[in-house]
């Protein structure tokens, strides 16, 4: 049996979580504006929220489990979760604002490749940077190399204070 590296590995669990957060969003989105009575905006607003809650448990859970995010709170990881994803949105709207107001692509077909294509695509890139380097990023990965001082620095038992011992 072939094993799979860590970076495919990361790939297919930041996918996965991503196609359980478009469907929770698809289908909370499909609710609220169906038997929910709601309107558009706030119905996409909310499974907006609803999606990226959903992404984010899936990496903080599953794909990011063993990282140490940074020494970050769990709020806070997930504000900037969230402010990674609606930079992601934001892509997918300047996608279709160039293509259908600046070269005049203004066809439903226009659109939907701009924005669910092509936005979509740009957005995935952004968020999975994003995703692994602003919220799920190991405190190992933001040190500074092995040097002298690093090695010095050290943790006093039970204390949580940083000593020097070099």
């Amino acid at each position: 049996m072939r094993r799979v590296r860590p970076a495919a590995r990361e790939l297919l669990g930041f996918a996965a979580a991503g196609l359980c957060a478009y469907a929770a969003d698809l289908g909370l989105f499909l609710w609220l504006r169906g038997p929910g009575g709601l309107d558009p905006l706030t119905a996409k607003a909310l499974s907006f929220v609803a999606g990226c809650t959903v992404a984010y448990a899936g990496n903080a859970l599953g794909t990011y489990r063993r990282t140490e995010g940074g020494g970050a709170s769990r709020l806070r990881q997930y504000a900037v979760f969230c402010a990674v994803n609606v930079a992601g949105a934001l892509v997918q709207l300047l996608c279709i604002a160039v293509s259908h107001y600046g070269l005049g692509l203004t066809s439903r077909r226009a659109d939907t490749v701009s924005g669910a294509g092509i936005g979509m695509a740009l957005a995935t890139v952004l968020r999975f940077w994003g995703t692994r380097t602003l919220v799920f990023r190991s405190q190992a990965a933001r040190l500074p190399q092995d040097t002298g001082a690093a090695r010095a620095a050290q943790t006093a038992p039970g204390t949580g204070q940083t000593t020097w011992t070099g």
